[in-house]
């Protein structure tokens, strides 16, 4: 990987990154091919990161609970980095407010 230590656009993305809890997992080399993957400990927890089939790259935190299914966790690419974010916040859905609807009469 070549960049530029001037490159004020990589400084900003990486200041960000550390900032807002993402965390470096490693190069995107490390994952050469479809259906390849990478099994790390981060801060204790089991993160698995997959090539899956379409060429995306996905995390999972691996549960320790038996028949527990793999949680997703946010995951990006950027400059070649793999990049997961564990913070908890960031994977809850948001859950919309019941629309009241008033019925009109005729």
């Amino acid at each position: 990987m070549t960049t530029p230590p001037d490159d004020r656009t990589f400084r900003r993305e990486m200041a960000t990154a550390y900032r807002s809890g993402w965390h470096f997992i490693d190069l995107l080399t490390a994952l050469p091919r479809r259906g390849d993957s990478l099994m790390v400990t981060l801060f204790g927890e089991p993160i698995v990161v997959v090539m899956e089939e379409d060429e995306d790259v996905r995390a999972y935190r691996c549960l320790r609970r038996p028949r527990g299914a793999p949680q997703p966790v946010r995951c990006a690419v950027r400059y070649g980095m793999i990049f997961v974010n564990l913070d908890q916040r960031d994977h809850e859905l948001v859950a919309s407010e019941p629309l009241s609807a008033t019925p009109r009469s005729a």
